[in-house]
């Protein structure tokens, strides 16, 4: 279908390391997310943030974020989970990945991107979605890979939708933990942007490594 563009980060050690798959917002692949793979690399994963307007020409292809956001809409959710298992098998091809340890996480529309992909990429061995909208919940019985979510206190609209999402887990015994962190607003996590929560961002980054170490550096 064309080429994908990303922004790839190694941990400086020899390899293989485990990786993860890191999954932009709404408004496409800008800086705080190859930063957000930077970050990764230095706990000891090798990290891909996929640019999913590749195939548009790319976020830096757009005048502003408001037009890369409207663009994105248009794009079919099978688009969008097609790139992603592309980018799966893309770090699953490096030398310097462990191929059986491929995790994933994602922010707001990225964090309902990444639900999805770990129902429907069974080579997901952990995800940490931040603020994403539950998956279809009849495809929760397809999760094999053990989720940490992670919400916001003061985002009604996500949170929503969690009672519903838990009881389908709890149903079919998936393995999870939902940490909400109280007066923290929607993307909390971007030190970017207006809605930076620094406490919660600091200690929602510890709760991730420590997800991600106790599920794919084994």
């Amino acid at each position: 279908a064309g080429t994908l563009f990303g922004y790839l980060s190694r941990p400086s050690e020899e390899g293989p390391h485990p990786a993860v798959l890191v999954i932009h917002e709404n408004r496409g692949l800008l800086p705080h997310f190859p930063d957000v793979t930077r970050r990764l690399a230095v706990e000891g994963y090798t990290a891909l943030a996929i640019d999913l307007l590749s195939r548009e020409g790319g976020t830096d292809a757009f005048a502003n974020s408001d037009q890369a956001r409207d663009a994105l809409r248009e794009i079919p959710q099978e688009q969008f989970i097609a790139d992603l298992n592309s980018g799966v098998e893309y770090l699953q091809s490096l030398p310097s990945v462990r191929p059986e340890r491929v995790g994933v996480m994602g922010f707001c529309f990225g964090g309902g991107l990444t639900w999805l992909l770990a129902v429907r990429n069974p080579e997901i061995q952990a995800a940490v979605p931040f603020y994403g909208s539950a998956p279809p919940l009849e495809e929760i019985p397809n999760l094999n890979a053990p989720v940490l979510g992670i919400y916001a206190g003061n985002d009604t609209r996500i949170n929503q939708g969690i009672p519903k999402l838990e009881e389908a887990l709890r149903e079919h015994q998936k393995e999870y933990e939902f940490i909400t962190y109280p007066g923290a607003d929607h993307a909390f996590f971007n030190d970017t942007g207006e809605r930076y929560n620094p406490q919660a961002a600091g200690q929602a980054w510890m709760e991730t490594m420590a997800w991600f170490d106790q599920h794919l550096m084994m």
